[in-house]
């Protein structure tokens, strides 16, 4: 269970964070917290990242299905492994996958709200699934050097 609790939290967050996106911002209004630099911008999107693929609902429910599914079962299965920042990754991944999941099933579309200016609109589980596949990138490099270590001191 504990290495649930990552995904646990994030779905939470993200949830909870659109929720209340949702019911205190205006569609497609900014609201500046530091002006021009951060601001709330609630969107509605339809696509994947960046807006990409609109109205392709079906495609994005079956790959987060299969994505989720995929995940879920590399971590009970990765339970008893020691690689923590390959765990939380999933976690986190996990987490945001079932987010916007939650969303896409029962609004047909990701509610975004995060603005910074530089980069789309975003949400927790955008956030929480880009960190994730950072930390999944990195500690399967450091899995891949531990292995080269450990193969060339067997020689």
């Amino acid at each position: 269970m504990m290495l649930f609790t990552p995904a646990i939290l994030v779905l939470f967050l993200d949830q909870l964070s659109k929720h209340l996106a949702a019911k205190n911002l205006i569609l497609n209004r900014s609201v500046p917290i530091i002006k021009g630099i951060f601001h709330l911008t609630l969107i509605h999107n339809r696509g994947a990242a960046f807006g990409i693929l609109k109205n392709q609902a079906p495609l994005f429910i079956f790959i987060s299905l299969f994505a989720i599914i995929l995940i879920y079962f590399n971590l009970k299965k990765s339970r008893n492994k020691k690689n923590i920042v390959f765990n939380i990754s999933l976690a986190l991944i996990l987490g945001g996958a079932l987010g916007n999941l939650i969303d896409r099933l029962f609004l047909g579309y990701v509610i975004d709200f995060l603005d910074f200016r530089i980069w789309p609109v975003f949400n927790v589980a955008d956030s929480a699934i880009t960190i994730g596949a950072i930390l999944l990138g990195w500690s399967m490099l450091v899995q891949k050097e531990k292995g080269k270590k450990h193969a060339s001191g067997n020689l």
